[in-house]
């Protein structure tokens, strides 16, 4: 397996924001705690193990306990949720909704990153246990965004209405689903693998959060990998003042606010990724996740005919606080409220939004956790490589956005250079003396010389473009696979990771698949991987 590595700013897939945290910009220190350098795990793991709780560990190792019932857990997994109890122990966490068959390749780098960084940790401070975790988004309701996968160009879509927490959803009608993939897959032993484990994950079981815990121990449980569903009455109650916190102040409105106003003051590169509202919490039941909103003195569930007042929302959340949910503003709270965690390691847009929150953890005295870019993937086979070396498309060309990467190689294979720039600099110098003339005859000139420089420039560009056009049409063959190579491997024009399902790679590849990926990715590297496979 070949390897290579490029800085995530030269990609061009990245926001500046994600790039300049990496870099360790300066001006965004105070919107996070440690940087994600092997050093600071020390100050983290005193900082976290003086403000867990024992009682939390406890409730938390019996919820996992229960969630663990009726699935083949490895001995790893057990002997890491029995240790969740011990103050030595801590957990590496990564999110991610319950996408269909694992939805884009990067749920596979998400939890590779986790595991490879508790591996890393154990190693560096063996006093200490380190647990990886994959939190099940099963609160979420968002269906459209996870009821379908890509494979080999083609999207495998769920249909049906779905409505409320989409843990909760029944499974009935995954079988078709299967059916239709099973006609794509062949014959093969990687494809029957494949049509097992999607048999046993989403037919086998009743709903979409026990079909997915299924998938990931599957792929995940040789490596200790522990699976949480957080929709849970018992890890709620250790959330409940925090909660009731939110009701009666609004708290988080106010600390994400006054941090994206500080965010927006760094520079106007940074785009806002998420807005609070002035209650980021919803109300769950059977089918129902509504926002809780404050009005007229009194609490309401949008879209039904629920209300409270104060007195009252506040005994309903003591009484059942598994039907309080928190959105994306409070989620990250609650996962360090209950967990004895040191660091949250998201994509770029997760990551982006984690930094809108320190102020609120600052508020709500809970410890930020250290946050880590996954790692993020671009896959090619042997023969996609040869192809490359053919074509001598390097790592970095490949990245480029399609024309760009046909103009750049059409100008470096022609026999002709069509590339303008000395004669748009000379027409430039040129210019510069007309004004200069003008300047000093009759100034009123100033503005035909500037007229007659643009549209010189103008047309030395539509000449450039038109000889490029017709030395494209030259070397077809050549821009034809540029641009056949380049939709492989970028598809849509996206990242690879972003739209490709596992099942494509573990078709030819296999159980090495996830093995390989463990073996090759490094969790603090902070560079895009280019494997070979």
């Amino acid at each position: 397996m070949q390897q290579d590595y490029l800085p995530f700013r030269e990609t061009g897939y990245f926001s500046s924001l994600i790039c300049d945290y990496l870099d360790q910009n300066s001006e965004l220190r105070p919107f996070y705690n440690r940087f994600p350098a092997l050093e600071h795990f020390k100050s983290q793991i005193e900082e976290k193990q003086a403000s867990f709780s024992a009682e939390s560990r406890a409730v938390l190792a019996d919820v996992l306990t229960h969630q663990y019932q009726n699935i083949k857990a490895s001995e790893a997994t057990l002997q890491n949720i029995e240790a969740l109890t011990s103050k030595k122990t801590f957990t590496i966490t990564t999110g991610h909704q319950l996408n269909l068959f694992t939805g884009p390749l990067y749920f596979l780098y998400k939890i590779v990153s986790t595991i490879n960084l508790s591996v890393t940790l154990k190693k560096t401070y063996p006093n200490y246990n380190f647990v990886p975790v994959y939190w099940m988004a099963t609160e979420d309701h968002d269906f459209d965004e996870i009821n379908y996968f890509n494979f080999k160009g083609k999207k495998f879509q769920w249909n049906r209405k779905a409505s409320g927490a989409v843990g909760e959803l029944s499974t009935k009608g995954l079988d078709e689903v299967l059916e239709l993939f099973s006609q794509d897959l062949g014959e093969s032993t990687n494809a029957k693998t494949l049509k097992k484990i999607f048999e046993e994950a989403y037919v086998k079981h009743d709903n979409l959060a026990n079909a997915t815990r299924f998938l990931a121990n599957k792929l995940f449980k040789d490596y200790g990998l522990v699976i949480i569903d957080a929709n849970n009455a018992d890890v709620k109650r250790l959330f409940v003042p925090y909660m009731e916190e939110e009701l009666v102040h609004q708290t988080s409105f106010k600390a994400v606010t006054k941090t994206n106003m500080a965010l927006a003051n760094v520079t106007n590169d940074y785009s806002i990724q998420v807005n609070p509202r002035e209650i980021n919490l919803f109300y769950v039941t059977e089918n129902l996740r509504e926002r809780i909103v404050f009005e007229d003195e009194v609490y309401k569930v949008l879209n039904t005919n629920i209300i409270w007042n104060k007195s009252e929302i506040l005994k309903h959340l003591h009484e059942v606080p598994e039907r309080f949910s928190p959105n994306v503003i409070m989620r990250p709270l609650y996962q360090e409220v209950i967990l004895p965690n040191l660091c949250y390691i998201g994509g770029g847009g997760e990551l982006a939004y984690w930094l809108q929150l320190k102020h609120y953890f600052n508020t709500a005295n809970v410890t930020f956790p250290i946050l880590l870019l996954r790692n993020s993937v671009l896959i090619k086979t042997e023969k996609q490589a040869e192809k490359l070396q053919r074509l001598t498309i390097s790592n970095q060309d490949i990245f480029l956005k399609r024309d760009a990467l046909i103009n750049r190689k059409v100008r470096q294979i022609s026999n002709i250079d069509i590339d303008f720039s000395k004669q748009e600099a000379a027409l430039t110098q040129q210019f510069k003396d007309l004004y200069v003339l003008a300047e000093q005859t009759d100034k009123s000139f100033l503005g035909a010389v500037k007229a007659q420089e643009v549209k010189q420039l103008k047309g030395l560009k539509t000449l450039e473009k038109r000889l490029l056009k017709a030395q494209k049409r030259k070397l077809s063959d050549e821009v034809s696979r540029m641009t056949e190579i380049k939709n492989e491997l970028f598809p849509n024009g996206n990242l690879q990771e972003r739209n490709t399902n596992f099942s494509e790679f573990y078709l030819e590849y296999g159980d090495q698949l996830i093995p390989s990926l463990i073996e090759r990715l490094h969790p603090l590297k902070n560079e895009f991987s280019v494997l070979t496979l």
